[in-house]
């Protein structure tokens, strides 16, 4: 048994080093063109919009583009690369054929193995031409020096060449002839550029998305990003209109605000052409087909009923006598004013973060709050970090889940509360 164990450990390590080595004897690229066609600069644009781009290479108070933002993995802390046009700390010098082998081959221009913490196990699956929009639409951003941040990650690249023999498939995305165009074309931009299952699906121990789960949920940055197939816990089904509504405006009546990472993904799909988010739309409601809210939708009593009565018993109990620590009373002096009757959010019964398998969003937004960043669209809700504590906060998550999600209780919801305060204070330092 030991010798098996060591042969496969051998041979992963010569699979690891012959596409290390492969990757990096790749013959010289062409120059960088002198000019770009202006078409392919606004397909570019458009492309990156749905690739969410800028989120993850644009640091905190930076410039568009310019990388250094922290991205947490279980390996480490990656930083964002600068993909602008600058010759020597960016993307200048870099020719199509180094961007399309860095998008689709996870390789860089100095033949180094790229970390999968950019998602080209996705990008694989976009078209050449799709990719060299993307790079005429960078390349002809504003140049900015930015000398990148050192990543502090225990894995070394080398050894990415054996992650990519186990788990990276390249090539691009066949359509499935079964289905319309529309469809296909949702699949296509979800599956790649839109890399949705970098965060909706569950990974392994190597950090390798797990395809036979695959948009059954997942963790993105302390975020938990819930499921999007039949598992999804969303208590009321999503139509292929809602979602187009949600990816584009970042809020719908029934199902709530974009907060945390996906905050960003819809303001940037509010920049792409309605006909693209709602290919998404129909091939993300394909996937939820058979979920637990479509399933009981129509037997279940009306959802909005069922909060309002919840939460006058909530009030009509809530008095100045009671405990601070009480649920039911923090909920109708905290809660009650905006969410009750949906006044100005939507009813708690109809939010996704009280039946998810996790309480961190909901713990998250109530700390928090929903704040749209400066120019953007989208909800807003106050934040509580100040005005409860770490008990008054469980007893709130505790009361909502029992008598509003009516679920089994959340699991050390104590130390989720602390993981969350500190968590989200890092991030904002």
């Amino acid at each position: 048994m030991r010798f098996a164990a060591a042969l496969c450990v051998a041979a992963l390590s010569v699979a690891g080093v012959i596409y290390f080595v492969t990757a990096r004897n790749v013959a010289a690229a062409p120059e960088v063109p002198a000019a770009f066609n202006p078409n392919a600069v606004k397909a570019g644009a458009t492309l990156a919009n749905v690739g969410n781009c800028a989120s993850c290479h644009t640091r905190p108070g930076g410039k568009t583009f310019a990388g250094g933002r922290a991205l947490p993995t279980p390996f480490g802390t990656i930083y964002s690369t600068n993909i602008t046009p600058d010759p020597d700390t960016g993307i200048g010098r870099w020719s199509a054929d180094e961007f399309r082998r860095a998008m689709q081959e996870g390789v860089g221009r100095d033949g180094r193995q790229l970390y999968p913490a950019f998602p080209y196990d996705h990008y694989t699956r976009v078209t050449n031409d799709d990719v060299d929009a993307i790079y005429a639409y960078l390349m002809t951003r504003e140049p900015v020096r930015n000398e990148p941040t050192q990543n502090r990650v225990l894995v070394a690249r080398p050894l990415v060449g054996m992650w990519k023999a186990l788990y990276f498939k390249p090539g691009p995305l066949a359509p499935d002839p079964s289905q319309d165009a529309q469809w296909n074309r949702g699949r296509y931009l979800v599956e790649g550029l839109g890399h949705c299952g970098a965060c909706h699906t569950p990974r392994n121990g190597l950090g390798a998305e797990e395809p036979e789960h695959a948009f059954a949920g997942g963790v993105a940055e302390g975020w938990t990003a819930p499921a999007l197939n039949a598992q999804s816990p969303a208590p009321r089904p999503w139509t292929v209109e809602q979602l187009t509504t949600y990816l584009s405006t970042g809020f719908d009546a029934e199902h709530g605000a974009a907060a945390g990472v996906m905050a960003p993904v819809t303001e940037n799909l509010a920049r792409v052409p309605n006909a693209d988010v709602r290919a998404i739309a129909v091939y993300i409601a394909s996937q939820m087909r058979g979920s637990r809210a479509e399933r009981f939708a129509a037997s279940s009593p009306p959802v909005a009923a069922a909060t309002a009565t919840v939460a006058d018993d909530a009030i009509a109990d809530a008095s100045p006598a009671i405990d601070a620590r009480d649920g039911a009373a923090i909920y109708a002096t905290a809660c009650a004013g905006c969410h009750e009757r949906a006044r100005r959010g939507i009813p708690l019964a109809l939010s996704t973060t009280l039946t998810d398998v996790t309480p961190t969003n909901f713990i998250r937004i109530t700390l928090d709050g929903i704040a749209p960043r400066e120019g953007a669209k989208g909800g807003i809700m106050p934040a509580f970090r100040g005005a409860l504590d770490d008990a008054q906060m469980v007893a709130l998550v505790d009361y909502l889940r029992a008598r509003v999600a009516n679920a089994s209780a959340w699991p050390n919801v104590e130390r989720e509360v602390a993981k969350a305060r500190v968590e989200s204070t890092q991030e904002k330092s």
